[in-house]
């Protein structure tokens, strides 16, 4: 087989197999040969019919195949061997002239590659790039311990309705002139929490409710939608429709919901093990967490300025637009060539900062190793738990559910990419000038957001 590749344009690549007969004899031979033995035709025993009448029959399917194995195989080991820098699946050639298959060999086949541009970004000590530390504020330590007072927290019954309380009374619905209905919907220990009823006026009705206090109200007004009108009423999402009247409720109950007290069940809880005496090691702990937590964000931001200065360095990086666009349209059959032409500048600047990574990656000689990624993995799932406010997960529980994280193909590739994140800005923030400045975290948010 003759493989020859012409990248004269840089940025794409034609890369042409010639294939011969003695290229694929050998495979084509042994697939009818079997297919001879298990042939089934009218006139033969299993296994005896004539090689000619089972040629004619599949030898056409045959060749396809074979041929298609062979210049894929051969196509991908060029790739390889040759170390070309190749962006997404070759494509077949505009310049690929029909094959027929009917004529003896040599079959010529030609691909389009498109290429990765030559990108010579490097970073060093005159290159500044700021680092935001995020303050640890009282403020921040306030609202993180509150957070754990009320998740922790229970109701408690109380005589007079407040804001964010929940009531439970006795629900009627009423005919035209006021009246309880006979024949009509009749709930007791109906729940409603005035706090989540949109219209202003019907909210209002429950300003300063007392316990035993009679109201009447209109629920359709009151909700926006058939699904809590009938979550309310105990009637289907299809039955809510017809109900548009009033409805009476007499309050039997009011709960509010106190948060815990700072004391050392509450530490306790929050921190199992920690031995926590006193609220100042409360938030001293609080705050030590907060660090850890903030300063991930801090190394986040740093890695998008790296980002923003590498992708200025690059200048206008140049593709193969129109081969690269056959290719994403490929990729995404299901969407279409609209979907192709709206999204194809961003998935262009975020293949160059991939690219780019990778260059700064190989400059520092990184490696993402296995244990990198199951650490990423596992602080994947140290945020997940702090999400509910599970701080302190054992480790054994931890590890169980990185291996079921890391049992899903799908997670992988990110788990890998954010591994060498973490390896790359350890590696940067030690060669680049770094610029820093402690900002509180409302000013870090809207640098983010900028």
């Amino acid at each position: 087989m003759n493989i020859t590749f012409d990248n004269s344009a840089k940025v794409s690549g034609k890369l042409t197999l010639v294939v011969e007969e003695a290229d694929y004899k050998n495979e084509y031979d042994k697939t009818i040969k079997a297919q001879c033995k298990r042939a089934s035709i009218p006139g033969f025993r299993p296994g005896k019919a004539p090689r000619a009448m089972v040629e004619r029959q599949i030898g056409p399917s045959v060749l396809v195949d074979t041929l298609n194995k062979l210049v894929g195989q051969k196509l991908y080991e060029y790739v390889q061997t040759e170390k070309i820098d190749m962006l997404g699946e070759p494509m077949p050639s505009e310049s690929q002239e029909q094959i027929d298959l009917e004529k003896p060999a040599p079959y010529t086949f030609v691909f389009d590659i498109a290429l990765a541009p030559e990108l010579n970004v490097t970073f060093d000590g005159r290159t500044k790039v700021p680092y935001y530390t995020i303050k640890v504020t009282d403020e921040l330590v306030d609202q993180q311990a509150q957070m754990y007072a009320s998740r922790t927290g229970s109701y408690e019954k109380v005589e007079e309705y407040q804001d964010n309380d929940m009531l439970k009374g006795d629900l009627r619905q009423l005919d035209a002139e006021g009246n309880t209905m006979e024949e009509g919907i009749n709930l007791t220990e109906a729940i409603i929490m005035p706090k989540y009823i949109k219209n202003a006026d019907e909210q209002g009705k429950f300003a300063n409710i007392k316990l035993g206090d009679i109201i009447t109200f209109n629920p359709r007004k009151a909700y926006e939608n058939d699904a809590e009108l009938a979550a309310l009423l105990k009637v289907s999402k299809e039955q809510a429709v017809i109900y548009e009247g009033d409805f009476s409720y007499q309050v039997t109950e009011i709960s509010r919901y106190q948060p815990h007290a700072i004391d050392e069940e509450l530490f306790e809880q929050a921190f199992p093990g920690a031995e926590i005496k006193d609220e100042a090691a409360f938030r001293a702990r609080i705050a030590e967490d907060l660090k850890g937590q903030l300063e991930q964000n801090s190394e986040f931001k740093f890695l998008a300025d790296i980002r923003e200065a590498a992708i200025k360095k690059a200048g206008d990086v140049q593709y193969a637009d129109d081969l690269m666009k056959k290719i994403m349209l490929a990729n995404n059959t299901d969407k279409g060539q609209e979907y192709v032409d709206k999204n194809y500048e961003a998935s262009i600047k975020e293949l160059t900062w991939h690219l780019l990574k990778n260059k700064l990656a190989q400059a520092q000689e990184i490696k993402v190793e296995d244990e990198d990624v199951k650490n990423a993995a596992k602080e994947m799932a140290k945020m997940q738990f702090a999400q509910y406010g599970m701080t302190n997960v054992p480790e054994e529980y931890l590890d169980n559910y990185v291996q079921e994280i890391m049992k899903k193909r799908e997670n992988i590739d990110s788990l890998v990419e954010r591994a060498l994140d973490v390896k790359l800005v350890a590696a940067l923030k030690g060669i680049v000038k770094l610029e820093e400045k402690e900002v509180t975290l409302d000013e870090f948010n809207k640098l983010a957001e900028a």
